[in-house]
């Protein structure tokens, strides 16, 4: 019986996630997490430049992590870069100077293959059954869609309307203005126009959120009931009434006022708002009693495609 450690570096862009894992036999076990915001996209995400300031917090951040995973005695690295990255002009040098400071290999990630191991790591999670449903993971650049059951994804697309562009495009006050979320209404119509086709082919009955955003709303969601979260489970449920009150508490309050709601993490508090108002645009189109929060993603979609393969394949 053969065991093995492995690193995984998920570099999104607002937040850089180090997982160190142990596999066994096709499954794999956490031994070591950490995240950090490093927000790589900030201030350059809309004219696909990496800002100078950002690329020292993810050298910092990036240094770090190789000093944690040079301590457990790995080699077996695995990081991959997301929309930030992959749509900054900036991004192959970026990715060039990580590989030559650091050792590290960057494996830029199309969009189509992110979603793929979003799907992957939302079916892990248990989130899913036979019924079809829309999955979403908000990110800070892009945003990802899959359609489809734990049978399989029948549908799937990327668009770069993550949450560091919604907020640099239209959270301009703060509280929000109604006249910003107005504007960022008719831009998601627009935008989004393939998926709304996709869900009046496909008709889902359910709703998806993967991590990230939807973890902070249920952490909201089960402070206001005075619950804790089970140490453990994966899936969690979000009665869409509920959401829709934590939705317009959001929106109606200040930074200051976000960051002191019980279950937010400040990390997630420049960009719930418009996150939020994402949600609120899809419900729309998948009218929903409860929304579905998968604790798994991309990063444990990642983790499950590693777990099956052997050490010699290094692409995606």
């Amino acid at each position: 019986m053969s065991t093995r450690k492995a690193a995984v570096i998920d570099m999104g862009t607002n937040t850089f996630h180090l997982l160190i894992v142990e596999i066994e036999e096709g499954d794999f076990h956490t031994i070591y997490k950490e995240k950090v915001p490093v927000k790589i996209g900030q201030g350059g995400i809309n004219q696909d430049r990496l800002e100078e300031s950002a690329i020292a917090r993810a050298h910092n951040t990036l240094t770090h992590f190789k000093a944690v995973i040079d301590g457990e005695g790995i080699t077996e690295i695995f990081a991959f870069a997301t929309s930030a990255v992959r749509n900054a002009e900036n991004g192959a040098e970026f990715v060039k100077e990580v590989k030559d400071k650091l050792g590290i290999e960057i494996n830029v990630i199309s969009g189509e293959k992110e979603a793929q191991l979003i799907y992957e790591g939302i079916k892990l999670s248990g989130s899913l059954n036979g019924h079809c449903e829309l999955m979403m993971d908000i990110g800070g650049g892009s945003v990802e869609f899959i359609i489809g059951s734990a049978k399989e994804a029948v549908w799937k697309q990327s668009f770069e309307i993550g949450g560091q562009r919604l907020v640099e495009l239209f959270h301009h006050h703060d509280p929000i203005l109604q006249s910003e979320i107005d504007q960022m209404s008719g831009y998601l119509e627009k935008k989004l126009a393939p998926l709304i086709a996709a869900l009046d082919i496909y008709k889902p009955t359910g709703l998806v959120g993967a991590s990230g955003t939807f973890d902070t709303l249920t952490d909201i969601y089960f402070e206001s009931m005075l619950q804790c979260k089970l140490t453990g489970r994966h899936v969690f449920e979000l009665p869409t009434s509920d959401y829709h009150q934590i939705h317009k508490s959001l929106i109606s309050k200040t930074r200051e006022e976000r960051l002191v709601i019980p279950g937010m993490i400040p990390m997630r508090v420049d960009m719930i708002v418009v996150a939020s108002c994402l949600i609120e645009f899809i419900l729309r189109y998948v009218p929903v009693n409860s929304i579905t929060c998968s604790h798994y993603a991309l990063k444990e979609g990642a983790i499950a495609t590693l777990a099956h393969r052997s050490l010699e394949e290094k692409s995606w």
